[in-house]
């Protein structure tokens, strides 16, 4: 195979990987074909060509009433295969509920994907303001959310470092998830044990997450909660950091035992 054929065929599996991560995204409200495209970096064009192959193949499904995309069946069955191997959020359910709970907030779990966080599961709080950053499919780059800040703290230095290298979280995020306020917020997380997010995504709303690690002890997922700046600043940091602490070394453990 010549070099530019391996290199168009990558290209094509990058560009197939992009739409379903953005189709994902969408979850229940579908996306349109010019969004897609937009947020894939994909001419519209060659969206809809691609868009059109992967629906032929059961990948994508289109409503005809709409023109809208949105996951299709072969996805379904294809996940639910994988289930048993990377589904956290059975395991996690009630350990959501008694976060919720317990603290009157939103609880959600979240996945490791490459270099990315995404919300798999989600437990609304009692207290009846909330924050809605944060919801099953939605995706941070590392580093960015306290999901994604604990995950990246908790990599290896070697790791962290790379991802830091090939990264600017600063031109997308702003000038508070520069390298250097990561890489400080990265040594408070450490010192801690869990990360905290003071309203750099949405001002005002608050996230604080802990590592949940694979039996290789890398921190596959994340177990975080969030809500209103009055509900998390001063002493409750503290007290709802220690209660995430508990959550995610009981879920770690179960994880481990997991068959």
């Amino acid at each position: 195979m010549a070099v530019s054929d391996l290199s168009t065929g990558m290209q094509v599996v990058t560009r197939i990987a992009a739409i379903l991560r953005v189709v994902g995204s969408a979850g229940g409200d579908g996306v349109t074909t010019t969004a897609l495209a937009r947020s894939a970096a994909i001419p519209r064009a060659t969206a809809h060509r691609m868009l059109t192959a992967l629906a032929d193949q059961g990948l994508i499904d289109r409503a005809p009433s709409t023109g809208l995309w949105f996951l299709g069946p072969e996805v379904y069955l294809l996940g639910s295969v994988a289930t048993s191997r990377y589904d956290a959020a059975p395991v996690a359910d009630d350990i959501l509920r008694a976060l919720a709970g317990d603290t009157g907030e939103s609880a959600f779990l979240s996945a490791r994907r490459a270099d990315e966080s995404v919300c798999v599961s989600a437990v609304e709080g009692s207290f009846p303001l909330r924050s809605h950053v944060l919801y099953p499919s939605k995706r941070f780059p590392l580093g960015v959310a306290s999901a994604g800040l604990v995950m990246l703290a908790h990599l290896s230095d070697a790791e962290g470092q790379d991802y830091l290298d090939r990264t600017d979280l600063a031109a997308a995020w702003g000038s508070a998830h520069s390298r250097a306020a990561i890489e400080s917020r990265i040594q408070q997380t450490r010192i801690s044990g869990y990360s905290v997010n003071p309203g750099l995504v949405v001002e005002g709303s608050w996230g604080i997450g802990a590592a949940v690690f694979n039996a290789l002890g890398q921190p596959q997922w994340a177990l975080s909660l969030t809500g209103v700046q009055a509900r998390f600043a001063g002493e409750r940091t503290e007290l709802l950091g220690e209660t995430l602490l508990r959550a995610a070394h009981e879920l770690t453990q179960r994880l481990k035992r997991k068959p």
